[in-house]
């Protein structure tokens, strides 16, 4: 979220968005994040960010949580991403039983890493795949989640390759946005 602010302006771009079709975008403050999502795909705004459901919850398979906040204009090089998405992942609440490699993105100035982890979830008894992505971009950082369970990897993998491609951070909009706010 970001700082000093106590509801972060989330918006969908529906017909006049960029997304291709069957997606949608979503845009928060006036493009610090945007990326792509399923256009069926249930958006809920809490007091973090907002969350994107497959199916409405409780009978979701997915559910994928952005958060965002502001950054001081300094260099970062001496604090990869990498290393952020590592302490994160490390303070993760759940049974792991194994975490993956970091991957690392980088689009001309902007840092992508993230990582997948496997546990198994609690409330089905079954494996379960979590992946925490962490983005930044002159001033700002996102902060992106997914989990899934593990026999529809192949399916939500899709989604979140097209959600990191289509990422965007610190890309003001200057038209008016129109669509709903969460």
């Amino acid at each position: 979220m970001s700082d000093g602010e106590e509801k972060v302006d989330f918006r969908i771009l529906d017909q006049d968005g960029p997304a291709a079709p069957g997606w949608r975008t979503l845009v928060a403050d006036r493009g610090a994040v945007r990326f792509d999502y399923p256009r069926r795909w249930i958006v809920r705004g809490d007091a973090e960010g907002v969350k994107l459901y497959d199916r409405k919850p409780p009978r979701d398979g997915c559910v994928l949580a952005v958060s965002y906040r502001r950054i001081p204009p300094i260099d970062w090089t001496g604090l990869p991403l990498s290393r952020l998405v590592i302490e994160a992942t490390r303070g993760d609440g759940r049974k792991m039983e194994a975490w993956g490699e970091v991957v690392e993105i980088r689009r001309i100035d902007l840092e992508i890493a993230w990582r997948e982890g496997r546990y198994i979830d609690s409330n089905e008894n079954r494996p379960a795949l979590t992946r925490l992505c962490l983005g930044r971009r002159r001033r700002v950082q996102s902060l992106l989640t997914m989990d899934f369970r593990e026999e529809h990897a192949k399916r939500f993998s899709r989604v979140w390759n097209i959600v990191l491609d289509s990422l965007q951070l610190d890309e003001p909009i200057e038209e008016s946005l129109r669509g709903a706010r969460f």
